[in-house]
C-alpha cells in the first residue's frame, strides 16, 4: 500500500490518501493541545504511544463485534484505516462526574453516575464543539435518525467492554468521546481511543493518568499513558 497525499491535518493526527481508495493512513503525531488550541506542546514517543494504544483498543471492540475503521499497524505512528464519510458529532458517555459536567451542572467532580449519562457534541472548533441534542442532529442534517440509535447502542457497548478492561487493569473509565462515520452504508467506528480522548483514574488513588495531566499541568503526560497501557496489556 503506497501512501500518497495529505488530506487532513487535525491537531494531533494526519490523515493521507493511498493508492487503495477504500483506505487511508492515520498517522498520530507528537502534538499535544488543549483548551482549544490554546495550549500547544509536542510530548516525546506521543504518537507512537497513542498509535498503538488505538490499535489494541480497537482490535478489542472488533473482537466484542463493535465495527471499526482500524485495519492495521504499519509503523510506530501510522496505521491504515478504511475511507469513512464522518459524521460531524462526537459521542460522549461519562461514568464519573468530572470536566465540563461539572462547570457545566455545578456538580462535585467523582461522584459516580448511574446510570451513565449519554452526549452529543457537534465538531466545530469554532463554536467550541458545543452540545447539542438528538433534534439539532436530525433537524439540520448532520445524522439520520436511524444511524444516531446506531451510534448511541455502539457508544455504550464500547462502555461494557472497556470498563470492564480498564477495572481489571485498576483503573476507573471515567469518560470518553467516540466519533462515527459512514463505510459503505454502515455506521462504523473511527477517530482513536487513546487517553488524548478520555479520561482514566487510578481505582485505589484516582491519579488522573490521561490528558487532564496535560491540561492541569501535573506533568508525566506520556508516562501516564504508558502506565495505562501496561496495565491492560499494550506493548509499546
Amino acid at each position: 500500500m503506497e501512501k500518497r497525499e495529505l488530506l487532513y491535518s487535525g491537531k494531533a493526527k494526519s490523515v493521507y490518501s493511498t493508492d487503495n481508495p477504500d483506505t487511508m493512513v492515520l498517522e498520530f503525531r507528537n502534538d499535544t493541545s488543549a483548551f482549544d488550541g490554546k495550549k500547544v506542546e509536542q510530548l516525546d514517543r506521543k504518537g507512537m504511544v497513542n498509535n498503538k494504544f488505538n490499535a489494541f483498543i480497537m482490535t478489542k471492540l472488533e473482537e466484542a463485534g463493535i465495527p471499526t475503521h482500524f485495519e492495521s499497524l504499519l509503523s510506530d505512528t501510522e496505521s491504515a484505516v478504511k475511507r469513512l464519510d464522518m459524521i460531524p458529532l462526537e459521542c460522549v458517555v461519562r461514568n464519573v462526574s468530572a470536566g465540563s459536567l461539572c462547570r457545566r451542572l455545578g456538580v462535585d467532580e467523582g461522584i459516580d453516575l448511574d446510570p451513565p449519562t449519554f452526549e452529543l457534541f457537534l465538531k466545530n472548533d469554532a463554536l467550541g464543539d458545543p452540545m447539542v441534542n438528538e433534534y439539532h442532529a436530525r433537524s439540520f442534517g448532520w445524522a439520520e435518525e436511524a444511524h444516531i440509535e446506531i451510534m448511541k447502542k455502539l457508544t455504550f457497548q464500547v462502555n461494557q467492554v472497556l470498563k470492564k478492561m480498564f477495572d481489571d487493569g485498576g483503573l476507573i473509565l471515567v469518560d470518553y468521546k467516540l466519533e462515527f462515520g459512514l463505510y459503505k452504508g454502515e455506521v462504523v467506528l473511527g477517530d482513536e481511543f487513546s487517553p488524548d480522548g478520555c479520561r482514566l483514574w487510578d481505582k485505589e488513588t484516582r491519579e488522573k493518568l490521561d490528558k487532564d495531566r496535560f491540561r492541569q499541568g501535573l506533568g508525566n503526560v506520556i508516562e501516564g499513558y504508558e502506565e495505562v497501557g501496561r496495565r491492560i496489556g499494550v506493548q509499546f
